[in-house]
């Protein structure tokens, strides 16, 4: 066991399997995963472009979003060339250390992510229930401990699993049925046991991105109270509008989030293993190509702004339309 363990990193070697029981279809797979992929890519590309090279949307608002741009891309950047390179160029072969590497910034990513949308969801709260204050809750320092505490926070969850996968033997199978790296993917491939990895990654993941869930719909509760409130219809109208597609984008991210957590740890038995996996994709691809239409394409400022990258003066005829309207 000794030289098992001394020898379970560097010398040690994992196969990606992709989606198991669907490698006949992972050719045609590959092609809404990259459309996806390049969508998000793309999208949220120009939302930090816009935001970056626009005084006027350096408000909280919009630092939030470029925070879950930032987060949308990191998550999607560390999970998806890997899915494509296995299904487009079989490159199923990983070493301990890129594994390791690549669990790493794919949870690291989603611990941003849930931050920057607990932190948005608390911007709408203030917003929406104390506008009088907004200005004075909601200043740049905030936005940047916001931001800095969210990095630190998912670093210091990230950083021991690092030494708790580290510490375990690998010995014998070492196919994982994922198009990804995982933490208890990996974990259950060792030939020891793996309680300390099993409770440590439920207790992080309650305390994390569970609590940070349970936030977000209390402030959307107080949101959506406010809102019936208000006396115009066309206001209530417009704003239920706008916190259903941000609530449909949360669940989306969430939702499958959850129950690849859940099935990785009760579910192996009875959930199947091609579901598993394509959930397990669903919320790595799915948010970070919706992220910036729901949240930046729907604002009124983004929206202006990405007209007027796109149909700068003299060209296209927009501003010529737009002042003549």
């Amino acid at each position: 066991m000794q030289e098992l363990n001394e020898s379970s990193s560097d010398a040690i070697t994992f196969v990606l399997t992709g989606i198991p029981g669907l490698e006949q279809c992972q050719g045609w797979l590959s092609v809404p995963f990259c459309l996806m992929y390049l969508t998000a890519l793309l999208a949220n590309a120009f939302l930090l472009a816009a935001i970056a090279t626009q005084s006027s949307l350096h408000q909280p608002m919009y630092l939030l979003l470029a925070m879950l741009a930032l987060s949308d891309l990191l998550l999607s950047t560390a999970t998806v060339p890997q899915a494509l390179a296995i299904f487009w160029l079989g490159a199923r072969e990983t070493s301990f250390a890129a594994c390791v590497t690549q669990m790493f910034f794919a949870h690291f990513g989603f611990l941003l992510e849930s931050s920057a949308l607990l932190a948005m969801a608390w911007d709408r709260y203030v917003a929406v229930c104390h506008p009088l204050r907004y200005s004075a809750i909601l200043t740049g320092p905030v936005v940047a401990k916001l931001a800095l505490s969210a990095v630190l926070r998912a670093f210091c969850i990230m950083f021991p699993p690092i030494f708790l996968l580290k510490r375990l033997p690998y010995c014998g199978h070492r196919v994982m049925p994922h198009t990804y790296c995982e933490h208890m993917g990996i974990a259950r491939l060792a030939c020891a046991d793996i309680r300390a990895n099993v409770w440590y990654g439920l207790a992080t993941a309650l305390l994390t991105s569970g609590l940070d869930a349970l936030l977000i719909a209390a402030s959307y509760a107080l949101i959506l109270r406010a809102v019936f409130g208000l006396p115009s219809p066309e206001a209530r109208r417009k704003s239920l509008s706008t916190c259903g597609s941000h609530l449909c984008a949360i669940l989306l991210f969430y939702l499958p989030a959850f129950f690849s957590f859940l099935a990785h740890r009760f579910g192996r038995r009875s959930v199947p293993a091609r579901a598993h996996i394509l959930l397990a994709n669903l919320y790595v691809l799915v948010p970070p190509a919706l992220n910036p239409i729901v949240y930046g394409v729907r604002t009124k400022q983004i929206r202006e702004t990405a007209l007027r990258l796109l149909c700068p003066a003299g060209g296209w005829g927009w501003p010529v339309w737009r002042r003549r309207g």
